[in-house]
């Protein structure tokens, strides 16, 4: 908040402080997509990610009635916390019921100070709405914009969240005695059942009641309505799995209570060629036989972008199966500035089939070519042996009754197993 301090909130946005809220919206809008990260160029970028996030809180701020008149009286300083951001603001009694136990206080009438004649109540918060979103290693290198529409519950904005006819009273309801909550009992367990409270189910909770002929036509006496709303994240480049996309009071609408977030976390998606860890990305560097022992220059791999990676390996240079090169500045991109990761290229031979080498003069000449084999073993008996070429050596030992086969005699701690192995041998 520190930047924001000398900042005007509505000189930021170019509104009046007389402003209603379509004009801050307007405002908002027009600015959200000139200061766009995806519409600006990547020199651009931060700088543009940067102003598209004070935009951004300034809109948060001035859209919410309570936020905009704490700001109009204290400034920035009434949302610092290190100030005691909420200038006098104290816990609303009902938050903490309904976080608590599920309940307010509904119509159990005013105490002073929560919600009766020491002032109007402020209105509970909705629960926020999580779930999860799949992204691709592409899109998280690059960034992206993804909009989509949303079907949510919205207050009806025929009866305002009444449910009831323009200027009809509504009666309160018999089942809840006004109250908006009625008690039940819960199963806790075999032969366990507690006494609880939920909502009333005839009234909705609002502890008022109306009669068929006289509910709103619109949203049939239910307070809200579902609405198809068009939405848009932003995922940053270089963002995590598991990070968390916030739309602030985008969650369903709930009478009587500020919307909650409708919040996304991601999911990377796995890749056929790169492994990310953090910042740093892993790929398969597949050479040939010949590449390996002579050298090559070319492109190895696409990269999440859609560049080609040139690797020029010199001759002379043996590449050994597993080797790994390291090739700074090719990896994930960091939220901020253009600095990135590293990409780590893992060496894969690819050796030639069987009988490939098949004429004698090239045979020779490659014998030729190649280091010399090592020096004779003497020994005073040989025996010529035949031997299996594709054979696995976790099944050394097998059968065999040492302990050794399958790491057994790995874990020393494992004393009864291994007492249980000598005894099965005896």
């Amino acid at each position: 908040m520190a930047e924001q301090d000398n900042t005007d909130l509505y000189e930021l946005l170019g509104v009046d402080r007389s402003a209603d809220q379509n004009d801050i919206k307007k405002a908002y809008r027009k600015l959200a997509l000139k200061h766009h990260p995806d519409k600006v160029p990547e020199d651009q970028r931060e700088d543009s990610e940067h102003m598209f996030k004070l935009v951004t809180q300034a809109y948060e701020i001035l859209r919410d009635d309570e936020k905009r008149e704490m700001y109009d009286r204290h400034g920035m300083a009434a949302f610092d916390p290190s100030r005691g951001g909420g200038m006098g603001e104290g816990p609303d009694i009902n938050d903490i019921l309904e976080q608590m136990f599920g309940m307010g206080m509904g119509g159990m009438g005013g105490m002073p100070g929560m919600g009766g004649a020491g002032g109007p109540r402020r209105p509970r918060r909705g629960p926020d709405e999580e779930s999860k979103y799949s992204v691709s290693l592409e899109d998280l290198y690059k960034g992206k914009t993804v909009k989509f529409a949303a079907n949510k519950s919205v207050v009806c904005g025929t009866c305002k969240g009444s449910g009831g006819k323009e200027k009809v009273k509504p009666q309160q309801c018999d089942r809840c005695k006004g109250n908006g909550m009625v008690e039940i009992l819960r199963q806790m367990g075999p032969g366990l059942v507690a006494r609880d409270t939920a909502p009333c189910d005839r009234c909705q909770g609002s502890g008022n009641y109306y009669k068929e002929k006289d509910r709103c036509k619109k949203c049939k006496g239910k307070r809200t309505i579902q609405e198809t709303k068009p939405l848009e994240i932003y995922i940053p480049r270089g963002a995590y799995q598991g990070e968390r996309i916030v739309l602030e009071g985008e969650a369903d609408q709930h009478p009587d209570q500020t919307p909650g977030n409708l919040v996304f976390v991601l999911v990377e998606e796995p890749h056929e060629v790169f492994n990310r860890v953090g910042n740093d990305l892993s790929a398969d560097l597949e050479v040939t036989l010949a590449e390996a022992l002579c050298g090559f220059s070319r492109v190895v791999l696409t990269h999440l972008d859609g560049r080609g990676i040139h690797i020029n390996h010199p001759r002379g240079k043996v590449l050994r199966p597993g080797q790994v090169l390291k090739v700074t500045g090719e990896g994930m991109p960091l939220k901020r500035g253009d600095t990135k990761g590293d990409l780590y290229l893992i060496v894969k031979v690819e050796f030639p089939e069987d009988g490939w080498l098949k004429d004698d003069a090239a045979h020779e000449s490659l014998t030729k070519l190649l280091p010399e084999p090592a020096p004779k073993i003497e020994a005073s008996e040989v025996d010529d042996v035949e031997y299996d070429d594709d054979a696995d050596l976790d099944e050394m030992g097998a059968n065999s009754g040492d302990p050794r086969y399958g790491d057994g005699w790995e874990d020393d701690d494992d004393d009864e197993g291994g007492a249980q192995a000598q005894c099965a041998q005896q």
